[in-house]
């Protein structure tokens, strides 16, 4: 990695910690690799099956390895991009706890910063380097593995392995802008983290908890993000939109308004005569309310944009808290 162009508290930053960021940028392009490598030998196992004549559902003499080959291709793939998914949604706490930790938790602890302000940097400065650096590497890497955890998850569509829904956490997590939100208000919790409890375990740590609860907080408002739309239809005659994340269902009186409050089972119960009850509830319809995929961008750019407001008030935080102690 150059620091050719760099100059001041970014470039030490860059030497500091040059080991550790060449040792992440193998490896995410390690990932990459062995994602296009799965992907292309199931191209390769597919094409030759396609070639040779042979049937999933209806295995004639001869083709036993052939198919077993060509399924065994679809599933690795399939594997891999599951893996990638879950390295996507653990990847935010790792950006926390390197910012808040080795970055800035540990100078803070050992008395190092000392050298940068004696040496005409202000402790504003210095802070800004600590959050410049990282903010930019990962903004461009976190984009790059989104992008490619998009195509990876494209091309399962159509295999005897299809991976998860869009809604998923884990496959929601994994794409589009939501990942670098997630990795860019990490960063800027990190730092305050840092900044707050100077102890580089005891912020990293601060910082892996907090991801906890903001994922947990963020998964139980995400449907309410965005407005959801509403299918209604007789009792009886079940409809589910295609790849909808549904939200709600129940049922709906003769005069078209939903029945509340009410349990979820009222009139499910096997053993109650279901003519009888939806007469007493004067239940005519039941309703759904869903997302279609076609939410998936406008839930994705609203979280985005929360995630960016809290990154930008944690990091006004960690400036007015280092201002106040050291400023």
């Amino acid at each position: 990695m150059s620091t050719i162009a760099l100059r001041g508290p970014e470039r030490v930053v860059i030497r500091q910690h040059r080991w550790t960021l060449w040792t992440v940028g193998v490896l995410a392009l390690a990932g990459i690799a062995a994602v296009v490598v799965a992907y292309l030998w199931m191209a390769s196992a597919s094409d030759t099956f396609a070639n040779s004549g042979c049937s999933v559902e209806n295995t004639v003499r001869g083709c036993g390895d052939t198919v077993r080959h060509f399924l065994d291709a679809e599933l690795r793939f399939g594997r891999a991009v599951d893996y990638a998914d879950l390295v996507m949604m653990l990847l935010p706490a790792f950006v926390g706890m390197f910012v808040a930790g080795p970055l800035i938790g540990r100078e803070l602890e050992s008395g190092t910063y000392k050298l940068f302000w004696s040496q005409s940097v202000s402790p504003a400065r210095w802070l800004a380097a600590k959050l410049a650096v990282p903010a930019v590497l990962t903004l461009a890497g976190v984009s790059v593995l989104s992008a490619v955890s998009a195509w990876a998850r494209s091309r399962t569509a159509g295999t005897h392995y299809p991976t998860g829904d869009w809604y998923e956490r884990q496959v929601y997590g994994a794409m589009g802008t939501v990942p670098v939100g997630y990795a860019l208000l990490m960063l800027a919790f990190g730092a305050l983290a840092g900044l707050l409890l100077r102890r580089t375990v005891a912020a990293m740590i601060a910082t892996v908890v907090g991801y906890g609860v903001l994922v947990v907080a963020l998964n139980n408002v995400r449907d309410h993000l965005w407005p959801v739309r509403t299918a209604t239809f007789p009792v009886g005659d079940y409809r589910f939109p295609d790849a909808a994340a549904e939200v709600g269902q129940g049922w709906l009186t003769s005069g078209g308004t939903r029945l509340l409050p009410a349990p979820s089972d009222v009139c499910l119960d096997a053993s109650a005569d279901l003519g009888k009850c939806l007469a007493d509830h004067d239940i005519t319809r039941s309703y759904i309310d869903y997302h279609p995929a076609s939410h998936f961008w406008p839930l994705q750019l609203v979280e985005t944009g929360i995630l960016l407001v809290l990154a930008a008030l944690a990091v006004t935080v960690a400036f007015r808290v280092l201002g106040r102690r050291h400023g």
